[in-house]
């Protein structure tokens, strides 16, 4: 699983059942006797990716401790999950439903919300957003080509999230994005003058 895993996490939908077969160095035939499709294959990593994301998240604690620790905690499993991680949110499969709440939705949910409740989160996004572009910006940090060693990628990715994820000053409350068109200013272009006919 870990061969498809990996060809799946660096082609995508290009690899195929064939070229999975290659990378574990098996037959085809015996790929499809335990996935009969690419389908049951997905479905199969990413229940390994949840379950492996629910145990490395209960192993790090992150409900024992303060939220940016946490944080940095909860990064750490998830980039520990690896090529599994990768598959599951590129091919967008949807594993069992409890399995993703319970394993992986949930925990950090509840780490945003006591971040929100200590004013190390802004509380001005939902925690269902902050779970999903935490889960995004690991899922592209993996996807890319290694820039860093295992520890700085850690620190970086937490780093950048909480950087966006830190509440706003008093001043810059409600200035989030680009004003209103109508309240943006407007560029007046000179228009050229036609010339006169003699």
């Amino acid at each position: 699983m870990e061969g498809a895993a990996r060809l799946l996490a660096s082609r995508g939908e290009q690899a195929s059942m064939g070229d999975v077969a290659a990378a574990a160095g098996v037959a085809r035939a015996t790929v499809y006797r335990y996935f009969p499709n690419r389908q049951a294959l997905l479905d199969e990593l990413a229940a390994l990716a949840v379950g492996d994301a629910d145990a490395r998240l209960a192993s790090a604690r992150i409900d024992e401790v303060v939220p940016e620790e946490a944080l940095k905690r909860a990064v750490r499993a998830l980039v520990d999950v690896g090529d599994y991680f990768i598959v599951l949110a590129r091919e967008r499969v949807r594993p069992d439903p409890e399995q993703f709440e319970r394993g992986l939705a949930a925990p950090l949910r509840r780490l945003f919300e006591r971040g929100q409740s200590s004013g190390a989160i802004r509380d001005d996004v939902p925690t269902s957003w902050l779970t999903e572009a935490l889960v995004g910006l690991v899922v592209s940090v993996l996807s890319s080509t290694p820039a860093l060693g295992r520890e700085d990628t850690i620190a970086a990715i937490a780093s950048l999230f909480m950087d966006g994820a830190r509440p706003a000053s008093s001043s810059q409350r409600g200035s989030v994005g680009l004003p209103p068109a109508e309240a943006r200013p407007v560029r007046r272009t000179a228009t050229p003058r036609r010339k006169q006919q003699a």
